[in-house]
């Protein structure tokens, strides 16, 4: 089998802008893994393990913000790809996974490493492509080039995602003895400039029309990068607005996972609520209807506060527009009546340019706005002072050594400009619900495409290959860390990453989630005990190894856990899952009680 245009495959996807490849060693796909090898532009990384192998390509291709290609050999092997395309799917990351395969006539033919392979990750993919079986012919040769551009361009045209280009390949696989691969420099490249759409002027001036006129104006934030979040509210160096684009007396509400980071905030500018998870949790439907908004503005991916979604489900917003570049929009609050394709950074812009008089027709409902916002910031500073005085938290009163309070000091304690990954389940709810210190410029990431906690130490994983000279931390539970151990499954190392793993011995929401925790099957069906901690993963892997189990030993080794100088480590930190439910319970019941 001719195949020079298998090998050009990594020619363009280097002339792409593709610099980095993860690949799974396989038989059936060694033309592929020898074209992706030998290219000098690439750098290639081999994870035996192919469901960590893709979840790693995610962090790569999360941090880096471009695609990243995934190769493995065929078979039941890019089924194990399927847990980190869904999550790259639903979170916009662009992925371009090549899957050898058997050629045509042999499927369903009982040869071995054989399933059925076309359109393998089907709705949770943007795309699949077959690449063609024989390339002799000008045209096929063409051809396949033209599919290697367009599943490229796919995946990175918004919103990112998942493609698939399905490769059959026929024996021999591999060159002979000295005999030389050779990426044609000619290969025919395909460009898709990005278009950024703006809408018509007649609907900005609409919109503008309905902005002004709305007294009670709430923006919700999503998950997304900091990048994306500071080019939406972002401030020149004196401190002046670059655009007009948030007016006084909106208000700015956002999970963790939204990235409003301090660089991009300016309080005496608007209300920033990032403790609505405490106050929205303890308020009386009277607070509650005083909050309600009239204009809903919305952009980003999904949010961790069930107390957010609910509120704005039980009292909608006449409004609400969502601001997305392009594909389908969520109605994630049961009343979108917008959907306005359009960079978000850019709206505000366009709207108030549409309209000359937007600036001046602000001050139409300035004062309602303004106390708006101050009703807002004032249930966001009571909650603020809530977490710093409440018997609940360090410092207030002796308590039992528990995993909220032990969190709370891991996260005071995180270096600065640190990559901080959430794992899923409690993990990412607890930093919800502390927040982050916000002199630390810390940027978030979590796997809540899916929420899944298949792959939330690989991708920790992939983000500190890619950039090895920022601290990234993993903030996981025992359940998502042990099963995903194979993220440490290869030969590189990883002396910017730190593990804090929360080892409780079982799945201890289960505990706090209403519903299971009232069942008599709640030990052995829903938390599933184990007994297993860190410690030989540690050593399998030459990981610094840390086990604490009180407030003292905590304390004590978080300087050296994070120093620099420590390479890759696992901080263990024991708690008992009982202990953590019964102090949930009474944090939940002082939020009520506060508000």
């Amino acid at each position: 089998m001719n195949m020079q245009a298998v090998y050009n495959i990594a020619e363009i996807c280097a002339r792409h802008g593709i610099t980095d490849v993860v690949l799974s060693p396989g038989s059936r796909s060694a033309p592929l893994t020898l074209a992706f090898a030998r290219h000098p532009e690439l750098t290639v990384r081999v994870v035996p393990d192919e469901r960590a192998a893709a979840f790693i390509g995610l962090g790569i291709a999360q941090a880096q913000r471009r695609a990243v290609a995934l190769v493995c050999t065929s078979g039941t092997a890019g089924l194990n790809y399927a847990p980190a395309v869904a999550e790259a799917f639903f979170q916009h990351i662009p992925l371009v996974i090549f899957t050898a395969d058997r050629p045509p006539e042999w499927i369903d033919q009982l040869d071995g490493q054989t399933i059925r392979q076309h359109n393998l990750y089907g709705t949770h993919a943007k795309g699949a492509f077959e690449f063609p079986v024989d390339t002799t012919h000008p045209d096929a040769k063409w051809h396949s080039a033209r599919i290697v551009n367009e599943a490229i361009n796919l995946a990175q045209a918004a919103p990112a995602g998942p493609v698939q280009v399905n490769v059959p390949l026929r024996e021999p696989f591999y060159p002979k003895a000295g005999e030389a691969i050779a990426y044609e420099q000619d290969v025919r490249i395909i460009r898709k400039t990005k278009s950024i759409p703006i809408p018509d002027i007649a609907d900005l001036r609409i919109l503008a029309d309905e902005f002004v006129k709305a007294s009670k104006v709430l923006f919700v934030f999503g998950q997304q990068t900091a990048h994306s979040t500071s080019l939406f509210i972002a401030k020149d160096s004196a401190g002046s607005p670059q655009e007009p684009f948030l007016p006084l007396g909106v208000v700015v509400a956002g999970d963790v996972i939204s990235n409003l980071n301090p660089w991009a905030l300016s309080a005496d500018q608007w209300e920033i609520c990032t403790h609505h998870d405490i106050f929205l949790a303890g308020l009386s439907d009277e607070a509650k209807q005083e909050l309600q908004p009239e204009l809903i503005i919305s952009c980003g991916l999904s949010l961790i506060s069930k107390s957010l979604k609910q509120f704005l489900r039980a009292y909608p917003a006449k409004q609400h527009w969502h601001l997305q570049e392009a594909g389908d929009a969520a109605d994630t609050f049961r009343g979108l009546t917008r959907v306005i394709q359009t960079e978000p950074s850019k709206f505000l812009t366009a709207m108030a340019a549409a309209n000359p008089s937007f600036s001046s027709e602000l001050g139409r409902m300035k004062e309602q706005r303004i106390e708006y916002e101050k009703l807002w910031g004032s249930f966001e500073q009571k909650a603020q002072n809530f977490a710093e005085s409440s018997p609940g938290f360090p410092g207030n009163g002796e308590q039992v050594f528990n995993e909220f309070l032990g969190f709370r000091k891991v996260i005071s304690s995180l270096p600065v400009h640190t990559a901080l990954h959430l794992a899923n389940s409690m993990a990412v709810r607890y930093a919800n619900i502390l927040g982050l210190p916000l002199e630390f410029r810390i940027e978030v990431f979590a796997n809540r495409g899916t929420s899944g906690i298949d792959g939330c130490t690989s991708t920790a994983v992939g983000a500190a290959l890619a950039q090895p000279n920022r601290p990234v931390v993993l903030l996981t539970g025992d359940v998502a860390f042990f099963y995903d151990r194979n993220a440490f499954w290869h030969n590189y190392p990883l002396p910017n990453l730190r593990v804090v793993l929360f080892n409780n011995h079982g799945g201890g929401i289960f505990r706090i989630i209403d519903g299971p925790r009232q069942q008599p099957e709640l030990e052995e069906f829903f938390e599933t005990r184990q007994l297993l901690t860190a410690a030989n993963t540690a050593r399998d892997f030459n990981l610094r190894y840390f086990p604490v189990s009180s407030f003292d030993e905590l304390e004590a080794a978080l300087p050296v856990f994070f120093a620099a100088e420590t390479g890759a480590a696992v901080l263990e930190v024991f708690t008992d899952s009982k202990t953590n439910a019964s102090f949930f319970e009474e944090y939940r019941a002082a939020v009520k009680a506060a508000f």
